[in-house]
């Protein structure tokens, strides 16, 4: 009778309560100040708070060496969470893997994954390294492919058929989102003869050091007509360079950028910006509802796998961009992440993030 009771009361428990044990460590490989990589964390928090789970957030500063010892003092400490989630940033997953063995936490692995030869080593030797709890990603390549196939089709309605010129700022070349953005890029020059790439460099995801990148390039190239860049800071610090050299971005240069933070946002709206790919700030938010459901025993690999692919990265046109800055401001980003949880749902309920964009 006792029991009966307690599991009519536990079955009757709001979300919020029933998950409350499930702790979380995210262990953030950008800047405290960094506007993506706090609109990031933002978004987790929410998630959080909806779902009741416990989350603490560290930032490792852009520094590998830091991720590492903040991964020790979590998998090393007295009062170790359910789950530590972090990002392949700079290659460090490996280790960080290795160093979780014997310490009970679940690892989860969200924005970049591991590389194939990461993912082999790690495979080949399974009494050094335990498995992944799982990882979650966003459709980067198509995001890179997208922003230049866009870019071209609004040069080629004033240029005509003569050459166009295009430049690209690459992120970190240790970085896998990077990488695949950068893959989808040659991609959709591979399919446009026309399009003539003068350089890629790696801005490092950062404004001043592209700034100065395309003062230099700017010297050597006078005549671009497209800047291809992975992310809104790369963008604003190339944009600058053009601006100060006499050219007006979204007329005599096009410029593309992913992100969409509020100064992103604005520059789509102005037309300072002609393409903008955003959304990827929500994976982590996603990652908690997948990790409150393993908390709650229910099964995460729905479609059968442990690796998912997320298609967060949508294209931001002006009125999107509107709608967005609003969503914003929101505090809770106008979303109930417990009604994308498994909890309650038919035994064939799949995530929605999973197969389509969440819509904002």
């Amino acid at each position: 009778m006792l029991k009966a009771l307690c599991q009519s009361l536990c079955l009757s428990l709001p979300l919020a309560a029933s998950a409350q044990a499930a702790s979380v460590v995210f262990l953030n490989p950008g800047y405290s100040n960094e506007t993506f990589w706090v609109s990031y964390s933002n978004f987790m928090q929410a998630a959080a708070k909806d779902l009741g789970m416990q989350l603490r957030i560290k930032y490792s500063e852009r520094r590998s060496e830091l991720a590492l010892t903040q991964a020790r003092e979590v998998l090393e400490g007295n009062e170790r969470p359910d789950y530590l989630v972090l990002v392949n940033e700079q290659y460090v997953a490996p280790e960080i893997i290795r160093l979780s063995r014997g310490s009970g936490v679940k690892l989860f692995l969200v924005n970049n994954g591991l590389t194939h030869d990461q993912a082999a080593l790690i495979a080949d030797h399974p009494d050094k390294y335990p498995p992944l709890l799982g990882t979650l990603v966003g459709n980067d390549e198509q995001a890179g492919y997208q922003m230049l196939k866009e870019l071209i089709a609004l040069r080629t309605q004033t240029a005509g058929n003569r050459p166009i010129e295009l430049l690209a700022f690459s992120g970190v070349k240790t970085t896998p989102a990077a990488q695949l953005r950068e893959q989808g890029m040659r991609r959709a020059l591979a399919e446009h003869p026309q399009v003539r790439l003068r350089q890629v460099v790696y801005g490092g995801w950062g404004q001043q050091r592209a700034y100065e990148q395309a003062q230099l390039l700017l010297k050597r190239y006078p005549n671009i007509d497209l800047v291809w860049s992975a992310n809104d800071e790369m963008a604003f610090g190339a944009m600058q360079a053009f601006v100060e050299a006499g050219r007006t971005p979204g007329k005599d240069v096009l410029f593309s950028a992913v992100n969409s933070s509020a100064q992103a946002l604005q520059a789509r709206i102005d037309g300072q910006l002609s393409v903008l790919m955003g959304g990827h700030f929500s994976l982590g938010g996603w990652a908690m509802v997948l990790l409150h459901d393993d908390a709650m025993n229910l099964p995460i690999d729905r479609d059968g796998l442990r690796n998912h692919q997320a298609p967060v990265l949508q294209l931001i046109d002006p009125m999107r961009a509107q709608r967005w800055l609003k969503f914003l401001d929101q505090p809770d980003y106008g979303l109930d992440f417990s009604r994308f949880s498994a909890q309650g749902q038919h035994r064939d309920y799949r995530y929605p993030f999973l197969s389509a964009p969440v819509k904002y």
